[in-house]
């Protein structure tokens, strides 16, 4: 073959190449959701956040920074949520690589039979040999946007995964801290109820005493050793649940079934306001929200290349860029037989039973989906925020209620002992009165449970615990 000749097919190829692209002009916009009032009661305008605040501040206590430590380094969800990092990334670069052209090392040997035509001569008894060896190439030109929209599709998938990874963070984060609050509080139930079976079997001795004195009978004693039997039942209960939220804490953290050392209860500060910043800060900080809006946003550009797939597309199919033809092995890679070929087309999609226009109803119809569940999502996630804020602000209502409650009932469990030695109260009246200071005690450490897994609910329902 002569220079020029192949000097004209590499000018084809580049020319192929430099064909400026016209493609589908649709570009993506975030949908509009009415985020108005999306936090009840909430006054807007503050866009101080607790969202913002790194997790290692938000947390002060240094043993709960340890835990989460541990947990973002071994938990196997998030080493999960990594892996599918992974997997979005190469379906990237499987996207990406449509851009350019695949080329092989094809070799191929063709050997055909015919007959001659003249008497006498075997039938089929003429054969040739065709050996070729050569380097093929195909490519299509994006000129309608297909493979780029098909690109940016999967791009909005790989920024998902790292959402997915996000929401696992934050849940993960806020799962640990309230199991260890739940530790704190079970630990600190443990403690008042066996200070309280200490009292009672104070009282149960005092009213034994006052058996022997003739001045209380039989069944204040039984009423007494009741009491006291049914809340000493009540420690293996708690001691269980002690254990349990251990093991749960240490699968969490990736580490075998153990003790977990915390502190306690008592040293551990209630936050007596918590912001929650504007609903629009939703879009950039909740993971979930994000992850919506991604999928949404895959969707669009998935759709747009359906429209593509309607235009002409233009490709080229090099049967042999550059190789060697030739009938025989002998001289096979002399420059005689060098071969060079290029083949352009153009494709105009004309009937295909109606499989372009399904594929695009189901394009349209996945983007409406995706957008329907976006705002689904964001009323999902103010009503989450919404909820948490009002528990914990009317929980917080309740401490100087309960705190009034308790030294009431101190002061009437000291009166009716008293009452009782004195022999002007019943026995009825002290065991009442020592029940209630057990229950009411009891319910003021989940008050302040309550509060703190608020506060770490709402830290992970705005977003918060991001890297």
């Amino acid at each position: 073959m002569k220079k020029i000749q192949l000097y004209t097919i590499i000018g084809s190829v580049m020319l192929l190449g430099s064909v400026t692209s016209c493609q589908v002009v649709n570009k993506y916009r975030r949908p509009d959701v009415n985020l108005n009032a999306l936090y009840r009661d909430a006054t807007a305008g503050d866009t101080t956040s607790i969202a913002t605040i790194p997790w290692e501040h938000y947390f002060a206590d240094t043993v709960l920074q340890n835990l989460i430590h541990e947990g973002l380094d071994n938990n196997f969800d998030l080493q999960i949520a990594y892996t599918r990092i992974k997997q979005a990334e190469a379906n990237l670069l499987v996207a990406r690589s449509a851009y350019f052209p695949t080329v092989a090392l094809a070799g191929q040997v063709t050997h055909t039979r015919l007959s001659d035509g003249a008497q006498g001569k075997d039938v089929l008894g003429y054969h040739t040999n065709d050996f070729r060896l050569g380097i093929t190439a195909q490519w299509e030109a994006d000129i309608w946007g297909k493979l780029n929209r098909q690109h940016r599709a999967q791009y909005a998938a790989m920024l998902n995964s790292y959402a997915y990874r996000d929401l696992i963070q934050t849940s993960l984060i806020a799962n640990i801290a309230n199991s260890y609050y739940a530790l704190q509080a079970l630990d600190e139930q443990l403690r008042i109820t066996r200070q309280t079976v200490g009292l009672l079997q104070e009282s149960t001795a005092t009213i034994e005493a006052l058996l022997q004195a003739g001045m209380q009978n039989s069944a204040a004693v039984e009423q007494s050793k009741a009491l006291l039997y049914a809340t000493q039942a009540g420690i293996p209960d708690l001691e269980s649940s002690i254990r349990q939220t251990e093991n749960s804490l240490c699968v969490l953290v990736g580490r075998q079934p153990g003790a977990v050392e915390r502190t306690a209860l008592h040293v551990t500060d209630v936050p007596q306001e918590l912001r929650t910043g504007i609903p629009a800060q939703l879009l950039s900080c909740r993971p979930d929200v994000k992850q919506a809006e991604l999928s949404f946003r895959s969707a669009f550009e998935l759709k747009n290349a359906a429209i593509a797939a309607f235009y002409p597309s233009i490709t080229l199919n090099a049967g042999s860029i550059l190789g060697y033809d030739s009938g025989s092995f002998s001289h096979f890679f002399q420059p005689q037989n060098l071969l060079a070929n290029i083949i352009g087309g153009l494709t105009m999609p004309l009937f295909q039973g109606n499989k372009l226009r399904a594929q695009l109803k189901i394009a349209k119809a996945q983007q409406q989906e995706a957008l329907l569940n976006f705002r689904k999502t964001m009323l999902t996630a103010g009503q989450e925020v919404s909820d948490i804020l009002y528990t914990f602000h009317s929980s917080l209502r309740k401490n100087e209620v309960r705190t009034k409650q308790i030294q009431s009932l101190r002061a009437a469990v000291y009166d009716t002992q008293e009452l009782l030695k004195a022999g002007e109260a019943n026995y009825t009246e002290v065991l009442s009165a020592e029940q209630n200071l057990l229950q009411a005690q009891l319910s003021q450490v989940s008050d302040k449970l309550q509060q703190m897994q608020a506060s770490v609910n709402l830290y992970r329902a705005l977003g918060g615990g991001m890297e």
